[in-house]
């Protein structure tokens, strides 16, 4: 990690984690759509309970951050899998 990059630890200010995960959760809608895969429903149903629960998509692909992997994994998105470990790795 350089001077320049925003540490987690010390703040959130200047990271926009609210807005990448915005951006995951709709690669994943964009993925889940017309997908036959067993993890449309999983995913279904962990944003159902997420938005009863009243959390926002941060705290979503911080509890979901292995089955988005392997979801994402298994389409092969390069660029979901890149902003998930970003994610990971500077907001959750």
């Amino acid at each position: 990690m350089n001077d320049e990059t925003p540490d987690r630890y010390v703040t959130f200010l200047g990271l926009d984690c609210d807005a990448k995960a915005d951006k995951l959760y709709k690669m994943l809608q964009a993925r889940m759509a017309g997908n036959d895969s067993p993890w449309v429903g999983y995913f279904e149903k962990k944003l159902a309970e997420n938005t009863r629960m009243g959390h926002d998509m941060l705290r979503f692909v911080g509890a979901q951050v292995n089955a988005l992997m392997s979801f994402f994994e298994e389409e092969e998105d390069e660029e979901a899998l890149v902003l998930l470990h970003h994610l990971e790795y500077h907001c959750c």
